[in-house]
């Protein structure tokens, strides 16, 4: 079982930045695919970045790119997030999720949640005036 934890929300007026992390015990996060997803309320849970195993193949959401970069340190079992340049539709809990897909990883399984096999709690991102 691996245990995920996010950190780093907050309350930001647009155009800030925040960088989000994503903590792992248990098992390592090594041979997952790792990714970002958020859930306003009252709305489905979407994809907004993931990253391959490896670290070289990068996946985003057309709404988020050019703005966030996301990014793993596999030696430390840590997934990161940057976002800039915020605005009020990126208002959301944001989740990290953890997915062996062993068939294979590109943009197409990536952004299917049902993929995950583990989910943090969530950190809530809130940005306004």
């Amino acid at each position: 079982q691996v245990h995920l934890v996010e950190s780093g929300g907050g309350l930001v007026q647009p155009g800030a930045s925040l960088r989000l992390s994503c903590a792992a015990s248990g098992r390592t996060f090594s041979k997952y695919v790792l990714s970002w997803f958020r859930q306003a309320p009252e709305k489905e849970r979407e994809f907004v970045a993931g990253i391959a195993w490896s670290g070289r193949d990068t996946y985003y959401a057309d709404s988020v790119k050019g703005r966030f970069t996301i990014s793993r340190e596999n030696g430390k079992n840590m997934l990161y997030l940057e976002m800039n340049k915020l605005q009020p539709e990126d208002t959301a809990l944001y989740y990290c999720a953890a997915g062996e897909m062993n068939g294979g990883v590109d943009m197409f399984v990536a952004r299917v949640k049902n993929n995950y096999d583990y989910w943090g709690q969530g950190t809530q991102v809130t940005v306004s005036t």
